[in-house]
């Protein structure tokens, strides 16, 4: 004796009620696996330690204080040779006429021959 399909689709009502399921008699896709699952975000944020307190956090907190950064010296001085070998990078243009003296395209040389 076959139960009418109305009786089943009931029956599954009621036990999504109690179970807190979703009733979907369709069976579609709707993506409640994924959104039953536990937020991400506070593990992925615990995972990375916490920032710690660097030299340059206490000379932007204490300006007044005379410090020395030994890699920022160190940084400074890698520059300075760098510009000794001419390897430094180049200087900024401050005018408009600094800037557009270059920009122009090379003009070609136009080499004239004479018939002999």
């Amino acid at each position: 004796m076959a139960v009418a399909r109305s009786r089943i689709l009931d029956l599954a009502k009621l036990q999504c009620r109690i179970f807190s399921t979703t009733f979907n008699p369709e069976r579609l896709r709707t993506g409640n696996k994924v959104l039953r699952q536990r937020l991400r975000g506070p593990a992925m944020a615990a995972y990375y330690p916490r920032k710690v307190v660097t030299f340059r956090d206490l000379q932007k907190a204490y300006p007044d204080l005379e410090t020395w950064d030994e890699q920022e010296e160190d940084r400074l001085e890698g520059i300075r040779v760098a510009k000794q070998r001419g390897k430094g990078a180049p200087k900024k243009k401050r005018t408009l006429e600094e800037s557009k003296k270059f920009t122009g395209k090379k003009k070609k040389s136009v080499v004239i021959e004479e018939k002999a």
